[in-house]
This record gives C-alpha cells, structure tokens and sequence, in this order.
C-alpha cells in the first residue's frame, strides 16, 4: 500500500493571545504593509505514514495531535492527508 503525506497544520484558538502574531503584525505595519491584519503565527509539521489505509492514517495522526503535537485548551489543528509521491 503507497504511502500517505501528512500536513498538520496547529494554530492558536479563536480569543488567545497570540503575541507572536501582534508582533510579526506590527513589523508588516512598520515595513509598510499596513492592509496586513489579524496574524496568526502557528506550526507546520510534515510527516510520512506507510502501511495503514487513509482512515487509519487520519486517526493516527489526530491522536498524535492530541497527545504532542497540539495544545488542546489554547490551539487547534487541522490536518491533511496527501498520497506520497517521494
């Protein structure tokens, strides 16, 4: 069975604090990108899942969100699932 791409993509939660966002905000604003609001700055995780069928990849990889990846109380995450053409 080919293998699966997984892109995890974990952002802060909708109304936490998100200081690293204000602050790449306000150095957009300082260069002159003042169109630029509301940043959210989070984490891209890339990894490679071989042997297991698209539902168990997903479910693998959410419970790897929930236990690692990913605060629960302050961010939520998103992932996809990719057939691995490498």
């Amino acid at each position: 069975m080919p293998g699966l791409l997984a892109r995890v993509y974990v952002t802060p939660k909708r109304g936490i604090l998100d200081p690293q966002g204000k602050t790449v905000e306000q150095s957009l604003h300082v260069l002159g990108f003042d169109e630029v609001s509301d940043v959210t700055v989070g984490k891209y995780i890339e990894m490679r899942l071989g042997g297991a069928s698209r539902e168990a990849a997903d479910a693998r990889v959410r419970q790897m969100c929930e236990r690692l990846l990913a605060n629960g109380v302050i961010e939520d995450y998103r992932v996809e699932l990719v057939a691995d053409r490498s």
